[in-house]
This record gives structure tokens, C-alpha cells and sequence, in this order.
């Protein structure tokens, strides 16, 4: 069974991706918009000064920018 922060993150990021591309299907954001609201949050991740939350950040980092690789959040043409 997941933690609570498994479950709340989960849903976060499900209503987040469908918040973008409801943006960007009604035309509010355009891609390159969204495209570079997700490069700003994984480089928050990645540019963190080194604390005990490093594999966290990095884990962050690298979910986000797998989202941007697969296209999720984008309906690219």
C-alpha cells in the first residue's frame, strides 16, 4: 500500500498534467510555455543546494524531466 505522501504527490502531479493540457488545449498557454514551466521545476530540483534531501530532489528532477521526454503534459503535434 502507498504512503499518504505517495497518494497526495500522485494526485498532485494527475492534477497538475491535466491543468496544462486543458491550458494549452483552450489555448491559454501555448506549448512552449508549458514546455519551459516544466524545465523551470525539474531546474529547481536540480540546482538545490546539498542537504539531506539530495536522491529526493534528484528523483523530482528526474520524474519531471521524463514527463517533458514522453511528452505527457504537452499533446505535441
Amino acid at each position: 500500500m502507498s504512503t499518504p505522501d505517495d497518494i497526495s504527490g500522485t494526485a498532485a502531479l494527475t492534477i497538475c498534467e491535466a491543468l496544462l493540457l486543458a491550458l494549452n488545449d483552450h489555448k491559454i498557454l501555448p506549448e512552449k510555455e508549458i514546455v519551459g514551466i516544466l524545465e523551470d521545476a525539474a531546474a529547481a530540483h536540480e540546482n538545490v543546494p546539498a542537504s539531506d534531501k539530495d536522491a529526493l530532489n534528484a528523483a523530482v528532477a528526474k520524474l519531471i524531466n521524463g514527463i517533458l521526454a514522453g511528452g505527457n503534459s504537452v499533446r505535441r503535434h
